[in-house]
């Protein structure tokens, strides 16, 4: 084993450790949370060594970068999912690459992922049997898709208003081809993570507020928390943690 992947295992152990533990402080089970590695800007050997040290799940922030990866990544049997932002122009690709759409912040874009994962499914079978490439691509299911709702106040910052939540759940669960799983959210960033915990609150309540008048079954999913802050996101009902820095180090080139 090299210094390098000695080091990936080590900080996995060392995250699951911190997973178990919060979980176990919230009364639940660290089982019940997925630990998602933020592999953006870091190689496809890195991943691949986290990837055997037992992640198997991975979220990338651009389409491009994605595609930059496919040929050295083919053989990892990982779900992968966009945790940026989706512009709507590549929207087809993304819907190919990718198993989880995590940011789905508009019906315009859900309508296209839907288009897109339509024609992914139907049109082009014959031409992915016989297609080295579709090998790397996403399965031709239904694509799991998190609506991303916007927790920091910061005009730049994706996501949908939490009063227009409700109408945007209906209308991505009225797509055929999209499997609406859940919320995810991205709270401002704060030195003492404590503070995060009112937005992740916020968050838990929002589908909670959805559920009592849709059911109690739909949107299990809530997708919160990162390096810094991912306990107290476990604590407030996190079930999908998105963690980068803490697994790989810090972001290669920078």
């Amino acid at each position: 084993m090299s210094s390098a992947s000695g080091e990936l295992t080590e900080n996995l152990a060392r995250v699951r450790e911190r997973i178990e533990l919060a979980a176990s402080r919230s009364g639940r089970h660290a089982e019940e949370i997925t630990l998602i590695a933020v592999s953006k800007t870091h190689s496809a050997r890195k991943i691949q060594e986290l990837y055997e040290a037992g992640a198997r799940h991975f979220g990338e922030n651009r389409v491009q970068e994605r595609e930059s990866k496919l040929a050295h990544l083919a053989g990892l049997d990982a779900t992968w999912h966009m945790i940026g932002h989706v512009q709507k122009n590549k929207a087809s690709r993304a819907a190919q690459l990718f198993d989880c759409i995590d940011s789905v912040d508009s019906a315009a874009l859900a309508e296209k992922l839907d288009r897109a994962r339509t024609d992914f499914t139907t049109e082009n079978t014959e031409q992915r049997k016989t297609s080295k490439e579709s090998e790397r691509l996403a399965p031709s299911s239904r694509l799991r898709v998190l609506i991303e709702v916007k927790l920091d106040p910061e005009p730049a910052k994706s996501g949908v208003n939490g009063e227009e939540l409700p109408r945007l759940v209906e209308a991505i669960m009225r797509l055929p081809h999209l499997e609406l799983r859940g919320l995810m959210g991205v709270p401002p960033y704060f030195d003492d993570p404590e503070e995060s915990r009112p937005h992740f609150r916020r968050l838990r309540k929002l589908r909670d507020a959805i559920r009592a008048q849709m059911g109690p079954e739909i949107l299990p999913a809530l997708s919160m928390g990162m390096s810094h802050d991912f306990e107290i996101a476990i604590e407030e009902g996190a079930t999908e943690v998105r963690v980068g820095t803490a697994l790989f180090g810090e972001r290669e080139g920078t």
